[in-house]
């Protein structure tokens, strides 16, 4: 009943869906040059042979598949792979790293006539989720054409199951799309068992496996060059309210760091002139890296406003505080900085992450606070190289490269239907 519905809602509010996804465009939250592909239509030819379709929301869901990808291919030659993200970032960062033999292209909207040419053209042989991403139309065109789905990383919070158990018979039918779940860990198996999906096996986070972010190696020499002796430190991905906390905690640290090099890198690069203009309230002296503003001797706050250089700016940074994790977005991936070598600092609010967030305290391998007032203290203390910082640093190294086994078992999950 309720997917009826679902079906006829989507048809009958096709305009409105049109004028919404116009209105992303218009903001540049779509692909304008690419657009079509939204709406299902192919912009690159098929590979010939059996073709693994894969999606991920977004950046971080993606860049946890690179490996894999790669990894498929080393042990199934014969096997192409179409990557699909939704957003306009994880196109930009993702599809330049992907090998020859994977492509990429925007993720269909849910709609049925978007979704039958979609699979028409591209005709996969198995699909491949990754972590939350449950749309009904897409699940259930999956199931009328015998394609075998798998849902790998698979999560859903408190708040995600208690909405599906409301609706336990449709979200049942959704989860019998999936012919194995692999979840992150144990609470989530028990949520998408108590849904209905079956096989459920808890293996462990992907992220663990993914490969490193990448950066230009000269660009990173070009700004070490330019930052000399200074002390500097990250505030990473944050989000509305962060920068003002990342402001407050510079302010404090130049008592004992009068040099000291603040970088800001928010999470979305289209927020940069609402930041900038509150440096410019902020009376701090700043250059903004999507203008190209070169770091001068005199500048305080450096805002890396723009797209993809995160992987730069933890190997830039000696410690790393991850935003959204003072406000209640959830947090951020603990790992990528992990592997680049930075020390780790995050706020209370790591739900997105909770395990992972977890296995970084227990190792000591990561600095948890519990309000944005302690920012300062715990990166002055960790700005000046020591005993502890040198510990967290190698704790996160040890932590991320121990858990990559987590991939070799996926995959040894998937070859029942990787041999079909």
């Amino acid at each position: 009943m309720i997917s009826t519905l679902y079906r006829l809602l989507t048809d009958l509010g096709a305009p409105f869906i049109n004028l919404y996804l116009r209105r992303r465009r218009a903001a540049g939250r779509e692909d304008a040059e690419r657009f079509a592909e939204r709406l299902g239509y192919p912009s690159r030819p098929r590979p010939e042979g059996r073709l693994i379709w894969c999606h991920a929301a977004s950046v971080g869901e993606a860049s946890s598949l690179l490996l894999l990808i790669e990894k498929l291919h080393d042990i199934y030659p014969d096997i192409a792979v179409l990557l699909t993200t939704g957003t306009v970032t994880a196109a930009h960062m993702i599809a330049p790293r992907l090998p020859p033999y994977a492509l990429h292209q925007y993720v269909p909207i849910d709609r049925v006539p978007c979704l039958k040419r979609f699979l028409a053209y591209w005709q996969p042989t198995l699909a491949v989720w990754i972590e939350s991403e449950l749309w009904p139309n897409t699940l259930a065109a999956l199931r009328e054409r015998e394609i075998p789905a798998i849902l790998l990383n698979a999560r859903m919070s408190d708040k995600s199951f208690r909405n599906w158990y409301r609706v336990k018979g449709f979200a049942r039918k959704l989860m019998s799309s999936f012919a194995l779940c692999l979840a992150q860990t144990e609470s989530d198996r028990g949520r998408f068992v108590a849904l209905g999906a079956a096989p459920v096996k808890c293996l462990g986070n992907l992220k663990y496996a993914s490969a490193p972010l990448p950066y230009d190696p000269q660009e990173l020499a070009s700004l070490r060059e330019a930052i000399a002796l200074r002390p500097i430190w990250l505030m990473a991905s944050t989000h509305r309210g962060e920068e003002e906390m990342a402001i407050a905690a510079h302010k404090t640290m130049t008592a004992h760091h009068p040099k000291l090099l603040t970088v800001i890198a928010p999470r979305h690069a289209v927020r940069g002139d609402e930041i900038a203009h509150l440096l410019e309230t902020s009376g701090l002296r700043f250059a903004r890296r999507s203008r190209g503003e070169y770091i001068a001797a005199e500048t305080q706050v450096y805002l890396a406003d723009t797209i993809g250089e995160l992987g730069l700016l933890y190997a830039l940074s000696p410690v790393a505080v991850l935003g959204g994790s003072f406000v209640r977005t959830g947090g951020h991936n603990p790992i990528e900085p992990a592997q680049a070598g930075a020390v780790i600092i995050f706020g209370p609010h790591m739900y997105n992450f909770s395990e992972v967030a977890r296995e970084f305290i227990v190792e000591q391998a990561a600095v948890q606070l519990q309000n944005a007032n302690e920012i300062a203290f715990a990166v002055d203390r960790l700005l000046t190289p020591s005993g502890e910082r040198d510990r967290r640093i190698q704790a996160a190294r040890l932590l991320a490269d121990q858990k990559r086994y987590i991939l070799d078992q996926i995959i040894v999950e998937m070859e029942p239907w990787l041999k079909r």
